[in-house]
């Protein structure tokens, strides 16, 4: 199920699998299969530059910068003036970060593993796609390498992120295909979130999505979790292209921002993006670049390097306003998107398309109330046997011993109308015929005992 040149994936939440929710320059839908199955999903790498022949080879990365056209395009470059996301961390829940690329050392902290076969500081890559955690982190925190840069952050080589002076936590998962020792996803999600909340994460990005509106039950705590303290997480809507029509679980959850992709020009993507209720912002999802294991690079495409260029405007507006919640983040977000699509928000742009600059820098208001609703609250309404989550929910270890596993959330079966074959007007018809002539027979001896 290889696409010829970028990889696609679709994975059954339901199977208790997860999907990386990135490249998608897919052929059509036709070709995805009847039944979700494994499949690798981030790039077949395209080289910017050519691949190294034998180990850790430095891969030439000058242009690169100018291939990021969304520096300049939605306002990275002005934000920069304000903000550069110093002192703030970014979790990037995915399949492990490489810390030692040339445009991420020394901005790669000490992370964690919850699959239970990858290293224990997290920055080994696993599964199908173990390059897909470092192609995220280099959008939201890259800084480059050789010169430094004499308008900006970072270095004048290589990828540059949206925050290039925040520090990444990485937290590697296990995604794709099952093997002995491996965790189940539902344990890894909801460990990976505490994890990262626990040791201090600002923003947490989810590059990663499901096939399914809904989600585990395991899940709750650790997402009401991170609403509680205040850390703002940031997930993918999918991508047609991998074979996702509509948008998936984390990013269905309330409060986390959903992100979904638009083209050079600013419409809404359709391979590299889907649609749904809960996207609440767009930013662009197609001709990416991002940095790949061992100091190369490669071009990609999908919401899974959307999500870290929003990562990356949260961390900037962490750094200038402190004290804002993950909450009052988001609304600084979606205030200042512009308007796309149908007026107001939409199922395909959200609230409207990312701009850093406003974001960061415009008088935004903000209040307690997050406009993505609130997942604490969710659960008080729809999981009525469960218990509401305790602000101290249980933290995970390194490892992620949790072994909270309960019933999976389905959603409800779709039913035929009443109406489907036309019975129901007939139905209806005869009724009332039949009230209107028991009603006139009544009227009628009613009159004959009055006449008489």
């Amino acid at each position: 199920m290889k696409a010829r040149t970028r990889a696609r994936a679709l994975f059954s939440v339901t199977a208790a699998a997860a999907l990386l929710a990135g490249p998608s320059t897919a052929p059509a839908l036709a070709e995805q299969p009847a039944v979700p199955a494994p499949a690798p999903s981030v790039p077949v790498e395209s080289p910017v530059a050519p691949a190294p022949t034998n180990g850790k080879t430095t891969v030439e990365g000058s242009d690169i910068q100018q291939r990021e056209y969304w520096l300049d395009d939605y306002g990275v470059r002005e934000a920069w003036k304000s903000a550069t996301g110093k002192g703030v961390k970014i979790a990037v829940i995915d399949t492990g970060v490489d810390g030692s690329h040339q445009d991420l050392t020394g901005s790669v902290g000490e992370g964690t593993d919850v699959s239970g076969k990858g290293a224990a500081n997290g920055q080994e890559g696993l599964g199908e796609e173990p390059e897909h955690g470092t192609l995220v982190a280099s959008l939201a925190a890259g800084h480059g390498h050789g010169d430094g840069s004499s308008d900006g952050p970072g270095k004048q080589q290589g990828i540059m992120g949206v925050a290039p002076e925040a520090e990444i936590l990485p937290v590697s998962l296990w995604l794709g295909d099952e093997q002995a020792g491996v965790r189940d996803v539902n344990q890894q999600i909801p460990d990976a979130v505490r994890w990262a909340v626990d040791h201090g994460a600002d923003v947490v990005n989810m590059s990663v999505g499901s096939n399914s509106t809904a989600w585990p039950e395991s899940w709750d705590s650790a997402f009401a979790y991170a609403e509680e303290k205040g850390v703002l997480v940031v997930a993918a809507a999918g991508n047609r292209g991998s074979g996702l029509t509509q948008v998936g679980a984390p990013a269905t959850i309330p409060g986390v921002l959903s992100v979904g992709g638009v083209d050079r020009k600013g419409v809404a993507s359709w391979d590299s993006s889907s649609q749904g209720i809960s996207i609440a912002v767009a930013g662009p999802s197609e001709d990416m670049v991002g940095a790949m294991p061992d100091d190369g690079y490669a071009e990609w495409s999908g919401t899974s390097a959307t999500v870290p260029l929003v990562s990356g405007a949260a961390a900037l507006i962490k750094q200038k306003y402190p004290d804002l919640t993950g909450a009052q983040i988001a609304q600084r977000i979606v205030k200042t998107a512009h308007d796309a699509g149908q007026k107001g928000k939409d199922p395909f742009y959200g609230y409207g398309i990312l701009d850093v600059r406003a974001a960061v820098a415009d008088d935004v208001q903000t209040t307690d109330e997050n406009p993505l609703g609130s997942v604490r609250h969710w659960i008080e309404q729809n999981r009525p046997h469960t218990a509401s989550p305790s602000p101290s929910a249980t933290a995970s270890s390194a490892e992620g011993d949790t072994v909270q596993v309960t019933q999976e959330a389905t959603p409800p079966a779709a039913r035929k109308p009443l109406n489907e074959t036309g019975a129901l007007p007939v139905v209806i018809l005869v009724s009332f015929a039949m009230v209107v002539t028991g009603l006139t027979v009544a009227a009628i001896l009613h009159i004959r005992r009055i006449s008489r």
